[in-house]
């Protein structure tokens, strides 16, 4: 393959070594629609010629090889300085040393931008980030795409700023797919699946150029229809996030491929939350909050962007799906429901007109079996067709595997297309075709129905999973149209006001009672409760004082700072009656800690949460949400959002629970006072964006039957300083 093909490896220091990178402006849109090109090397300069000239670049390109009298038939430059003006983009496929003093030459010569090819830098450790150092410094202003990439690809002009092979063709608009894996973006040339290709950019180790903005400059062609990111992971959180609503903006949807998975946060942590919320977590809010569908699959992934293509976002998921098979109709049927999607009953008129068209001894309902009744005859079809079509839905299938034309007789099949293709063009009703398998519908096929404003779907769970993709995107656009405003970034505003008093345990942590006080006073509903004073023998008394006081039954908790799930070594008694019971208990957690935490038992909760905010330095404040309790982490029951978020945002993420239905009322059970949950989740995140504040965690919150409110009865808050030294302390909480 060469040099800068997948071949590059991603490493620390590769792109996340920078994360200043330039916005480019109009260096980026001369090097992505470049109306010359200089080529710079011996063989992999020669393929991008060969590349050019396949997908029909009309623009002039100019070797530039210090030796070679011609590559291609076209004569060699010996140097940038002979090139008969600035390049507006170049391919740089030279070794590695080679390549920064040409790109050096090319910045100070004007060039509009470059692809950098060789490998050997970041992703190669410490040598080769400083190499990488120089290569930005060698840029200046100038884009560079790379290194340690394959290149940019535009069909929607013929330029090929591309040192290999690949399967594209040229297209009037189109999707823009950014990789950072050169393999994936060649695969993805290749494929046959009839996705209108664009744009395809490999960003290597984006050194100078990153996946922002690129972003930004495929957002300056009109037509460019959808997005897709394959990532692998996100270095700069505020650059992807203006990208990101400048797209949202703009209308022209986003879908990521998001690979690899890890845990964010030290091992020994406090809270449960930093456990559940890894990194891929918070991409996954950080995409919800953005309005970017996420995809887990390269067939999900394309067949995506190829709806969108043809469809752009959608309302929602409710379908119609049409089949002359009662076993296809039985798997979109499982399909439908496993990946998101629906079918609805069809409206009484529908149903009585395809009765009228398909007889008595048709079943009519939705999935609809047609039966071969009418197989071979294109007005009956026809007919059954636009009646399916005209009950409103928000897509409309038709179930279809093509034959083989070199084995069989498709001339049936093609009537059955035709007919369909008739009745959407009559109804204007959105329409796709869906492959049983991806080559049950050729690329011939699938380039007649393009060309018809249908969708040539491979695979019915691609097909679902990408309409519940679209779905997503159109749910995020009708949310923020509604706000009249886009989304926040990642991080809000840090609360105005003192830092509440505290006793300052290890490294900045809270014990219970200090951490309950300071969320109470910015409007965390607790329990009523009081701490003991003093240690020793006259603890249990004082303890026993307090809870007559307060009044029975009380729970007993050992406090200290860093002492967590104080249920598994002793550091709780529930259901106390009376002082005796207080004073044993007292007198049994006496080497745990000196001081004692006293509060009213809350009976009667519908549900427990668990809420918890922790601050990450990419992601800024992450609010997770979940069924709490002392099971939090078997029964992982968890969604995550980004801080600020609004009190709909937080009701719409606890409607996302498993937990959901318990807190609206499970069997008869009493519905849980959701709202006073809402707020008092709300106040926990406002406290927790302080600029002091690292995590907070309250777990459980006691959700109590409607118009009875929710209490906090168990938390943890810990402030900037706090770090763990010893790996084997015991960190978890209950």
């Amino acid at each position: 393959m060469g040099a800068g093909s997948d071949r590059g490896r991603r490493t620390p220091g590769g792109a996340a070594a920078h994360t200043g990178r330039r916005g480019h402006g109009d260096g980026l849109r001369r090097l992505l629609r470049p109306r010359h090109i200089a080529v710079f090397g011996g063989e992999s300069a020669a393929e991008a010629i060969r590349q050019c000239r396949a997908i029909g670049f009309t623009g002039e390109v100019w070797p530039v090889h210090p030796h070679r009298d011609s590559i291609e038939g076209l004569p060699c430059r010996r140097s940038v300085g002979e090139l008969p003006q600035a390049p507006d983009a170049a391919l740089v496929a030279v070794p590695r040393e080679a390549s920064i003093p040409v790109l050096a030459e090319l910045s100070a010569h004007g060039a509009g931008g470059a692809v950098c090819y060789a490998a050997g830098f970041a992703e190669d450790g410490a040598d080769g980030a400083r190499l990488q150092e120089r290569l930005r410094e060698a840029a200046g202003a100038m884009p560079v795409v790379g290194p340690n990439c394959i290149g940019v690809l535009n069909y929607l002009d013929g330029s090929a700023l591309w040192a290999d092979q690949h399967g594209g063709t040229r297209v009037a608009r189109g999707v823009a797919v950014i990789t950072q894996s050169g393999n994936i973006a060649q695969n993805m040339t290749m494929q046959r699946r009839s996705v209108p290709l664009g744009y395809v950019i490999t960003a290597g180790n984006g050194a100078v150029t990153g996946v922002p903005q690129l972003m930004e400059g495929l957002l300056d062609d009109p037509r460019v229809t959808a997005i897709g990111l394959h990532l692998e992971g996100i270095d700069d959180v505020p650059a992807f996030s203006r990208a990101a609503l400048k797209a949202l903006a703009a209308g022209v949807p986003v879908v990521a491929l998001k690979t690899g998975s890890s845990e964010l946060g030290a091992r020994a942590n406090l809270s449960h939350t930093s456990s559940l919320a890894g990194s891929d977590v918070l991409c996954d809010a950080l995409f919800r909050r953005l309005g970017i569908a996420r995809v887990h699959e390269v067939g999900t992934f394309l067949e995506t962007l190829k709806l969108l293509h043809v469809h752009g976002p959608q309302d929602g998921t409710r379908i119609t799906s049409a089949s002359c098979s009662g076993g296809e109709a039985a798997l979109i049927a499982d399909v439908a429901q496993r990946h998101g999607a629906e079918l609805p009953e069809l409206p009484a008129e529908v149903a009585a007109r395809l009765r009228r068209v398909l007889g008595e001894r048709v079943h009519v309902a939705n999935p609809l079996d047609y039966h071969t009744y009418i197989w071979g005859d294109a007005e009956a079809q026809r007919d059954c067709f636009t009646a399916l079509l005209g009950a409103g839905f928000d897509m409309n299938l038709l179930l279809l595997d093509v034959p083989r034309a070199d084995r069989c007789a498709p001339e049936l099949w093609t009537t059955t297309l035709e007919a369909y293709t008739a009745a959407a063009r009559a109804s204007g009703a959105p329409a796709c075709v869906v492959s049983s398998l991806p080559e049950g519908l050729p690329e011939e096929t699938g380039s007649r129905l393009l060309a018809e404003g249908i969708a040539p779907m491979h695979g019915m769970a691609d097909c679902v999973r990408a309409l519940a993709a679209a779905a997503s995107i159109g749910a995020a656009r009708r949310r923020h149209a509604g706000t009249g405003t886009l989304p926040p970034g990642p991080s809000g505003p840090a609360p105005e006001g003192p830092a509440p008093a505290r006793r300052g345990g290890p490294g900045g942590a809270l014990d219970e009672y200090e951490a309950k006080q300071a969320l109470s006073a910015h409007g965390v509903p607790t329990p009523r409760g009081a701490a003991t004073g003093q240690g020793g023998d006259g603890a249990a008394d004082e303890a026993a004082a307090l809870a007559a006081t307060l009044g029975f039954p009380v729970v007993v908790k050992a406090l200290s700072p860093g002492l967590a799930h104080k249920s598994e070594v002793g550091g709780v008694r529930t259901g106390l009656a009376d002082e005796g019971a207080v004073r044993e208990a007292v007198a049994a957690m006496a080497p745990l800690a000196d001081r004692f935490l006293i509060e009213r038992m809350v009976p009667g909760a519908v549900a427990e949460l668990v809420v918890g905010v922790r601050h990450d330095p990419r992601f800024g404040r992450a609010l997770t949400l979940g069924s709490g309790g002392v099971l939090v982490e078997l029964v992982r029951d968890t969604a995550t959002l980004l801080l600020p978020a609004s009190r709909a945002e937080i009701e719409e993420t606890l409607g996302s629970l498993r937990a959901w239905p318990v807190l609206r009322g499970f069997r008869a059970g009493p519905a849980g006072d959701v709202a006073a949950a809402v707020e008092a989740v709300s106040a926990v995140a406002a406290y927790a964006q302080r600029e002091d504040v690292t995590e907070v965690e309250v777990n459980p919150l006691l959700v109590l039957p409607e118009g009875h409110g929710a209490v906090a009865v168990d938390a943890v808050v810990r402030y900037a300083g706090h770090e763990h030294t010893d790996e084997n302390e015991e960190v978890t909480h209950g």
